[in-house]
């Protein structure tokens, strides 16, 4: 692999209604915002970790565990309807103006997907090393069946698939499961001036995708999706005791 700055930026607001201070909550002992931090530390070809949050409380967490905090977030890029690129931008940014660092490949990790393997971060450096592509996305197949409300008519139509079919002749949607986010450094900081509306992460355009199984991550956002994150961890730990 070319050599390559490839920065793991790690969002970490302190902003939860569903679950408070849910990033530095205790999952099986160790703050949310922790896994992520230790997963980009067991890679040794990301060569920088940073937590960007607006709060001094995460920071410090963040850095007992071995991420740098360079700076705590200005509120404007903490709302809840903050997009993520911004986000991004400005700590990339800040990096090149203050650090004097600039990524060739930026990781977007979530303190949410607290399960998220090595093996495929290291399937997506891969990737983007490799291929001409500037993005690389993790996907799930969705068999769900979708209908969408015509306002025309006010009636509900089959959107996908239109015709009923067994499930073997079925093809598959393909669901972002929010657990990899990869990009070049071009394909995020190409827009100069952003519109409330810009809100990609990847390059639609050149993007390859990462296929996982359902059971190899659990996205955070309720409580009911925290307590299928320490079912999963206690069937773990079970596993291993037998």
């Amino acid at each position: 692999m070319t050599p390559k700055n490839i920065l793991a930026i790690i969002p970490a607001r302190v902003g939860s209604k569903s679950i408070p201070k849910k990033n530095i909550k205790l999952l099986a002992g160790k703050p949310l915002v922790s896994y992520p931090i230790e997963l980009a530390k067991s890679i040794e070809i990301i060569n920088r970790i940073v937590v960007s949050t607006d709060s001094e409380e995460i920071a410090e967490v963040a850095r007992q565990y071995g991420a740098e905090v360079p700076f705590i977030r200005d509120g404007e890029l903490a709302k809840d309807e903050t997009p993520m690129l911004p986000v991004l931008q400005h700590c990339i940014k800040f990096l090149e103006n203050e650090r004097q660092y600039k990524a060739d490949y930026i990781l977007l990790l979530y303190p949410t997907c607290p399960f998220l393997s090595k093996e495929k971060v290291l399937e997506a450096i891969k990737i983007l090393d490799e291929s001409e592509c500037n993005s690389v996305m993790s996907v799930e197949e969705d068999y769900g069946r979708f209908w969408k409300l015509e306002e025309t008519t006010n009636r509900y139509h089959p959107f996908y698939p239109q015709n009923y079919v067994n499930r073997q002749y079925y093809t598959p949607l393909l669901r972002e499961n929010g657990a990899i986010y990869f990009s070049k450094y071009p394909a995020l900081m190409s827009v100069d001036k952003l519109t409330g509306k810009d809100t990609r992460l990847i390059d639609k355009d050149s993007v390859k995708l990462i296929l996982m199984k359902p059971e190899e991550m659990v996205d955070i956002d309720t409580p009911y999706d925290w307590n299928k994150a320490e079912e999963k961890i206690k069937i773990a730990l079970t596993k291993e005791t037998k």
